[in-house]
């Protein structure tokens, strides 16, 4: 998994590269410059649209000034607005890509009347480096460069938005698209900064693996290079024990959705076995609507005998107390807790002390609050979920744009699939569904929490593609077949 380090360390990590490659850091900048240009090129963009890049004095303005000559060797129309000052404030290798500029790019001095007949404006003034608080002349170059009415790109980072913070939208550029090089900062995955960032590109610049080994973060990031390692194999032999035998339970009068929607997409998984225990007055409505699946309800008499158990979708917290006591007396391999499992983990926090370690809990941000008490923004809710996930020795899959993995180990895993249109109702029971069907199967609940977590982003992103907003969560499970197609995994 790629790390996800701070502003701080990436000269580090530059450096790093540098000593165990023998490339020079030009080069490494070159390389950022062109990982920059390929990206855009595949927007499409005409060469007619004149471009703007604000540049700075260090090596985000020279990623901009490597950018600058590449997009001109293709033909573009480019300028250069001055937010460097002197040439004597460049870095060493922002002076060199100065020096290799084409004679024909202008260099501009900042003035709003020179965004006339530009259409794009590319972001190359401070990047990650920042630190403190901002000049005033850093200020006004800043509300000046977002008076501009194009496109807006930034490199790396939006202009004043701290690597690691959460920025304030008066004192930061305001970019449409930012494009990221090697890793997201912490920042750019943080929701309070999403009218700063825009949408959110990676761009890889091939730091040597090694350089990242040496350097020490609790923050991950889950790409899709990561998940095919994860997955178990079945061979031809395996029959649908082997897949496992799954018991959800929940589904109160009124929120048989829930936990139909947690079926399906355990099914749709690749379980073996499932079974929904609900309310007798229910039964029809399960086994109308999933008939694949088995129904129970009234006392679980062998718990054990499932091979994984997710709990709490459209459940209800009436009466349920004794039983999920009982539930956590008789069943010790770890579950899927979500939904009103977590509320009444919350309202009786005894409860918690009984919960199998290494179990996943899966909660919104609503219900993780309702756990851990009022967070101040997204940076405490990342700080709670992992004292919370060490301390009780769980699993914190914090759902949500990013969804953040906290281990108990404390390491936190932010997932890169997903997409804004599956924030419908349904969404989080499909989830527990999947994770379910994969604890079942006898992954390790680490695996089954980053397999289910990347695989539900993954199959909200295809069913998206021709439903947009439309996207509902029965479209999410359709899709999860074929994200095993995507991923090739047998």
């Amino acid at each position: 998994m790629q790390k996800i380090l701070t502003g701080a360390q990436v000269k580090e990590l530059d450096a790093n590269h540098v000593k165990i490659t023998g490339q020079s850091s030009l080069k490494l900048m070159e390389s950022a410059g062109q990982s920059f240009v390929n990206w855009f090129l595949d927007q499409g963009y005409s060469k007619e649209k004149k471009i703007l890049i604000a540049v700075g004095a260090g090596n985000n303005g020279g990623d901009g000034l490597v950018i600058a000559r590449l997009l001109v060797e293709r033909q573009y129309q480019v300028r250069i607005i001055d937010c460097f000052g002197s040439i004597d404030r460049f870095s060493p290798d922002a002076l060199s890509n100065f020096n290799l500029l084409p004679k024909s790019v202008q260099v501009v001095k900042l003035n709003p009347d020179i965004f006339k007949d530009y259409a794009i404006l590319i972001d190359a003034y401070l990047g990650v480096g920042l630190r403190g608080e901002l000049r005033e002349s850093a200020i006004d170059t800043i509300q000046s460069l977002n008076l501009f009415q194009g496109v807006k790109i930034s490199i790396d980072i939006p202009a004043g938005l701290p690597s690691e913070g959460v920025g304030n939208t008066e004192l930061c550029f305001q970019a449409n698209w930012t494009v990221t090089f090697e890793f997201p900062k912490l920042a750019l995955l943080l929701p309070e900064n999403t009218w700063i960032v825009g949408e959110l590109i990676y761009a890889k610049i091939k730091v040597d693996a090694e350089a990242f080994d040496q350097m020490e973060t609790s923050y991950y990031f889950l790409e899709k290079k990561d998940i095919p390692a994860l997955h178990k194999h079945f061979t031809r032999f395996s029959y649908k024990g082997d897949l496992g035998k799954v018991l959800l339970i929940g589904g109160g009068p009124g929120k048989m959705g829930a936990i139909i929607l947690s079926c399906k997409s355990a099914m749709r998984t690749g379980s073996g076995l499932v079974t929904c225990h609900i309310e007798e007055s229910e039964r029809a409505i399960i086994q109308t609507a999933v008939p694949e699946a088995m129904a129970s309800w009234g006392l679980i008499a062998n718990p054990e005998y499932y091979d994984a158990l997710g709990i709490g979708p459209g459940w209800g917290t009436d009466n349920r107390l004794r039983q999920f006591q009982q539930l956590l007396k008789d069943f010790n391999k770890p579950m899927v807790i979500d939904a009103d499992g977590i509320n009444l983990l919350a309202k009786h926090e005894a409860l918690l002390s009984q919960v199998p370690e290494n179990s996943i809990l899966t909660p919104h941000i609503g219900e993780f609050e309702r756990l851990v008490g009022n967070c101040q923004g997204h940076l405490e809710r990342l700080s709670k979920a992992k004292l919370f996930a060490m301390e009780h020795k769980l699993i914190i899959v914090l759902k949500g744009a990013n969804t953040v993995v906290s281990l108990p180990d404390g390491k936190q895993i932010f997932n890169s699939s997903g997409t804004q249109y599956m924030a419908t109702g349904g969404s989080g029971d499909v989830l527990t569904g999947m994770i379910t069907s994969y604890l079942g199967m006898g992954y390790d609940p680490v695996n089954a929490a980053l397999c289910g977590v990347y695989h539900h982003g993954l199959a909200g992103e295809i069913a998206s593609k021709s439903k947009f907003r439309g996207t509902i969560a029965s479209d999410i499970i359709d899709a999860i077949p074929e994200t095993y197609s995507q991923l090739r995994i047998a």
